[in-house]
């Protein structure tokens, strides 16, 4: 039985009770916890899609506070992991969604587990090597997902139905050069331009999950909150489909680790992200007791933070370090070797 309290949305006759039901047996997956996925995952908890799976590899921090809408001040103090910090919060929003959260990186040799199942995919990360490992993994299995981003006062959001629509290589054929496009860290990003990205996003789903895709958005939306301008592109005139290595030739380079790095800067922060090989995980407590000699530690069961000299290193089991204080890949891997070891 469908609770009464999604009675205003059963009301909208596009959803009516068979959309509604359809939601409820639905499973949306969230790659990033940030800005975008926080208002995404809130959306989605409150029009009672049946499962919330969020993969975020970050902890939550007091800069995070002005956009990313399910985080406290508590959470920023206790450095709690975002995708745990969100499940919490969603859990007291609506204990009728069954939110899974998992500390992680999204990375070739974990995507296709973290999508596996998914009605639908949606984009909250932050640079376009994810999005394009997104891509590969929804093309290959069939997964509709919704491309997202925001800096400064700018958005852009795209659908993509595979087999039926245009994928982002069609548009993106290769990753855009280091340092040609604006990031947070650069042009900063104001909260009103991330809900207007989200709320879209969060409507193409509901569509998709309703069973309304004929109803979702065929081109590239882009907005400017400060410009007060919004252009829709048509992406089948951007290039022609014919030879997209993804869609059409089904080469899935990036799920094939083409392209992939081991130090990533982050948006938004002074922060290089180290990854490890498979198998390289981290006893968070044993470590703690040999760091306390040279810095500041701070540690729980998801994560340990460490301050030596300008730099703060949070570790993760999985063997994940974010080195913060530099953008200089070089520099973090030392760091990470001196302190943590190889």
């Amino acid at each position: 039985m469908i609770s009464s309290r999604y009675s205003r949305q059963i009301l909208f006759g596009e959803i009516g009770t068979d959309g509604q039901q359809r939601l409820a047996e639905s499973l949306v997956v969230i790659l990033g916890c940030g800005a975008l996925g926080t208002v995404q995952a809130e959306a989605l908890c409150r029009a009672g899609v049946g499962r919330l799976r969020i993969v975020d590899r970050d902890f939550v921090e007091e800069s995070n506070l002005q956009r990313q809408t399910l985080f406290t001040e508590e959470d920023a103090r206790s450095v709690i992991p975002k995708a745990v910090a969100a499940q919490r919060r969603l859990g007291q929003i609506n204990s009728e969604v069954r939110v899974e959260a998992f500390v992680a990186d999204v990375n070739a040799k974990n995507i296709e587990r973290l999508v596996q199942g998914a009605t639908c995919i949606l984009d909250a990360t932050d640079n376009f090597e994810t999005r394009f490992l997104i891509n590969d993994a929804a093309i290959k299995h069939r997964i509709p997902w919704v491309y997202g981003a925001a800096v400064g006062s700018y958005g852009v959001s795209m659908t993509v139905l595979p087999q039926q629509t245009p994928c982002l290589r069609c548009v993106l054929e290769k990753l855009p050069a280091p340092g040609s496009s604006p990031t947070c860290d650069t042009a900063g990003v104001l909260s009103p331009i991330v809900n207007v990205v989200a709320s879209v996003q969060v409507a193409e789903a509901l569509k998709i999950l309703s069973g309304k895709p004929q109803r979702i958005n065929r081109g590239m939306l882009c907005f400017d909150v400060w410009e007060n301008s919004y252009r829709q592109i048509k992406i089948s005139n951007v290039r022609d489909q014919g030879d997209c290595p993804c869609c059409q030739l089904r080469r899935f380079e990036f799920l094939d680790g083409v392209g992939s790095s081991v130090a990533t800067t982050l948006c938004g922060r002074d922060s290089v992200q180290i990854s490890v090989r498979e198998g390289g995980g981290l006893n968070l407590r044993e470590l703690a007791q040999r760091l306390k000699a040279v810095g500041k530690v701070q540690v729980n069961e998801f994560l340990l933070r460490f301050t030596v000299d300008q730099f703060e290193i949070a570790l993760f089991p999985d063997g994940r370090g974010i080195v913060r204080g530099t953008k200089d890949a070089q520099v973090a891997r030392s760091l990470y070797a001196k302190y943590v070891g190889v």
